[in-house]
């Protein structure tokens, strides 16, 4: 193995691994942001040593039994070991010459479900939860997470530091929450998923309209969740709504990159392996309540489209009447907009748009292009050209994605000519 490979594996290492190394350290020595130093040192240590050595046969177990050695070799310097030897008891332990096999021991999981809860907590900002969460969970560098979501590296940094120092000053406990604290901060953790599953999924702003790594850090953390913590019906919907969604990202885009909306995709092109993972996903999110959640609600719209292999064979019915459902459990406007959307598909886009129209004087809504996009959607299909070019050039204002403003653009244009 040349060099170049060793790195490239020990950067996939580095993502599978990391997470659960600092998950264990912050065990061990109760500081998120004394683990991810130890974390590092061990990552620059096998970047030192495992191009010689060969890759170990257990990776993560080494780094976490030489971050171990280093957080004994850091408290001795400091002439604080006797002390943290007593108050972390028998985690830091003198004996470090590794049993590799054991070194990730059977606590893992539950570390790993601990260092989520705090990395998610709601004491801090969902700017701040979603940065930490990439950084602690997902093995992003600061500078992955910045252009990943197109701020500078030195704001994403400082998130990061302000997030640390804001739990350690909380004293937020390394813990999981107790049963009546648990299912606010699960939410908590669901919405931070979810928001950095979206931003990979509709790029908010840029040049992009897919960011895939994104989607693929969410969905390996739905994973992940959905298996700490098997008995949560909406960690298994939110699992199977991200799984459906990203199985049509190879149809999402055409040869250039352009965007291309759902009911031109080509199903042929979606992945069937994803969209049956989904569903069975969605199966198990049901047969654990009586009651769908909001992610269950919408797992199962996506579902109306994964099982129809022509956008002709859509059970539009059925999506309108799931988007009341959601519009009934978590009232929104955004909600009420996309069941809009499917009433002018199952009923005809008048019915659609009465409903658009009573959303014009939402506060919430002014800014989001959506609401015009959809409404020149729904007026250009009532033959109402010249007012849905208006709709679609007011929304193309309004997107800060490069790729939809000029497919929005192009639909304006389409309108003059009376061809949408």
């Amino acid at each position: 193995m040349t060099a170049s490979d060793t790195h490239r594996t020990i950067d996939a290492v580095w993502r599978i691994e990391s997470a659960r190394v600092i998950a264990g350290l912050v065990r061990m020595v109760r500081d998120i942001g004394l683990a991810e130093e130890l974390a590092q040192d061990a990552l620059v240590a096998a970047l030192e040593q495992w191009p010689d050595t060969g890759i170990p046969r257990n990776p993560g177990a080494w780094l976490m039994a030489t971050a171990k050695r280093r957080a004994i070799d850091q408290f001795r310097r400091r002439e604080t070991y006797d002390r943290k030897l007593t108050e972390l008891g028998h985690d830091l332990s003198t004996e470090v010459e590794p049993d590799l096999d054991a070194a990730l021991d059977d606590t893992i999981g539950d570390d790993l479900l601990r260092l989520i809860f705090v990395a998610c907590h709601p004491i801090l900002s969902t700017e701040a939860r979603v940065a930490l969460t990439l950084r602690l969970l997902g093995g992003l560098t600061t500078d992955e997470i910045a252009r990943a979501f197109l701020v500078p590296e030195p704001t994403v940094a400082q998130r990061i530091v302000r997030a640390k120092k804001t739990i350690a000053k909380a004293g937020v406990p390394f813990e999981v929450p107790e049963e009546a604290e648990r299912e606010a901060r699960l939410s908590s953790v669901l919405e931070v998923v979810y928001l950095v599953f979206n931003e990979g999924y509709s790029a908010t702003a840029g040049d992009d309209w897919l960011r895939p790594a994104l989607c693929e850090d969410a969905i390996r953390l739905g994973r992940v969740l959905a298996g700490l913590v098997p008995m949560e019906p909406e960690v298994h919907g939110l699992l199977a709504l991200m799984e459906i969604q990203a199985s049509r990202s190879a149809a999402r885009t055409g040869p250039g990159g352009e965007p291309v909306l759902l009911l031109d995709q080509d199903r042929t092109r979606w992945d069937r392996l994803l969209i049956n993972r989904g569903l069975a996903a969605l199966d198990r999110a049901e047969s654990l309540t009586d009651t769908s959640g909001p992610y269950t609600l919408q797992a199962a719209i996506a579902a109306c489209h994964a099982r129809a292999l022509r956008a002709e064979d859509t059970d539009w019915t059925r999506i309108a009447d799931l988007y009341t459902a959601l519009a009934t459990l978590t009232p929104s406007p955004v909600i009420d907009l996309n069941r809009a959307v499917a009433l002018g598909m199952a009923h005809g886009p008048a019915a659609g748009l009465t409903l658009v129209d009573a959303l014009l004087d939402e506060p919430t809504l002014k800014t989001y292009h959506l609401l015009p996009s959809v409404r020149g959607d729904l007026l250009a299909k009532l033959g109402r050209f010249a007012e849905a070019r208006t709709e679609f050039e007011r929304a193309a204002a309004l997107t800060r994605n490069e790729r939809e403003r000029t497919l929005l653009l192009n639909r304006a244009a389409a309108c003059g000519d009376g061809l949408t």
